[in-house]
């Protein structure tokens, strides 16, 4: 018995020095955390989606009270969190507009043209291992499967008639769709921009025809009755500036592909 006390008086003894040494090599060795790290953490969403380019919203927090990230660096959050962050690190934030993403594609599977059927892996990445980089005729087209889908954290795209379709109320900016999306066909928009333009396809117009009924032609009615001067040919296919466009709908009503949108 006499053995069994004096081991454990003896370990519990070792067992309080180690932690009177780890608590002083604690102190010792704590790095100091900045305040206003913390309360910009707790002013950012938490949705680490990563749309800012940091990894999560520790990493921008971080980088925020550092200073190589702007205050207003979570395209999440908006303008109401960039304000909030802007009041805790002393800086005035400029009002910004909202921006969501849109899909410049309007080739669904009721309107592009299909070279085959493809029965395969359901995955936009792995197109470009399958002959023309997909069933659809034009190859610059969005492919369906939904790659965008998988990448959004917000739940904010779908797969309708084999085209993705973005949910602007639910969609954040946070620019992950654009870069899972091989084509290249998603971008940032104004919120508040009603009249876009739903093709990228770089063909010509009597091409155009062969591959698509909504792709654009280049017959560029739309410059023509714009009169605000607004629209432009990008290669062969029209481009809308937002700085000009008052969204007056009249390259919307001038288009006979109908390749030209006003959203809601």
């Amino acid at each position: 018995m006499e053995i069994i006390i004096v081991s454990a008086v003896i370990i519990g003894g070792i067992g309080l020095v180690i932690g009177i040494l780890l608590g002083l090599a604690g102190k010792k060795f704590a790095v100091e955390t900045d305040e206003r790290e913390t309360a910009v953490r707790e002013a950012l969403p938490g949705n680490n989606c990563g749309g800012c380019g940091y990894p999560g919203c520790d990493g921008l927090a971080a980088a925020i009270v550092k200073g190589s990230a702007p205050v207003d660096g979570c395209p999440v959050g908006g303008p109401p969190v960039a304000a909030a962050i802007g009041e805790i690190m002393g800086q005035k934030v400029e009002a910004s507009e909202r921006k969501v993403a849109f899909v410049r594609c309007g080739g669904s599977c009721s309107l592009a043209k299909k070279e085959y059927e493809y029965y395969g892996v359901e995955d936009c990445a792995m197109m470009i291992y399958v002959p023309n980089g997909g069933a659809k005729i034009c190859n610059e087209g969005c492919l369906g499967f939904g790659t965008c889908v998988k990448a959004c954290p917000f739940d904010a795209i779908s797969i309708i008639d084999g085209l993705a379709v973005v949910d602007r109320e639910k969609c954040k900016a946070c620019g992950k769709c654009i870069k899972a999306c091989p084509q290249h066909l998603i971008d940032l928009v104004p919120y508040d921009q009603k009249s876009l333009v739903k093709c990228k396809c770089s063909d010509k117009g009597k091409v155009v025809m062969t591959e698509c009924d909504a792709g654009c032609i280049s017959c560029m009615k739309c410059i023509k009755n714009c009169p605000e001067q607004a629209m432009k040919m990008d290669g062969n296919v029209v481009r809308i500036d937002f700085d000009k466009c008052t969204n007056c709908g009249s390259c919307v009503e001038n288009c006979p592909r109908h390749c030209i949108v006003n959203v809601s």
